[in-house]
């Protein structure tokens, strides 16, 4: 089970893909939110955690981290 923080920052982005998910681009538009909005540890952070087992991560998160890691 991920820790406190982590289980905030799945928490938020499950968040913001619920937010999000509706419009036709929500990969970019989730993406360009954690992008603009999150400090790069957070997004490292994220990005790790989904790169491992991802545990309660939203389906919709998956194609906005997706996008992210083609980032650099």
């Amino acid at each position: 089970m991920p820790d406190k923080e982590m289980k905030h920052l799945v928490s938020m982005a499950n968040d913001i893909a619920a937010n999000l998910s509706f419009h036709a681009d929500a990969d970019e538009r989730i993406a360009n939110h954690i992008r603009s909005f999150w400090a790069p540890r957070m997004r490292n952070l994220l990005l790790d955690y989904a790169a491992g087992n991802g545990e309660g991560l939203s389906p919709g998160v998956d194609g906005a981290l997706e996008k992210l890691r083609t980032d650099d």
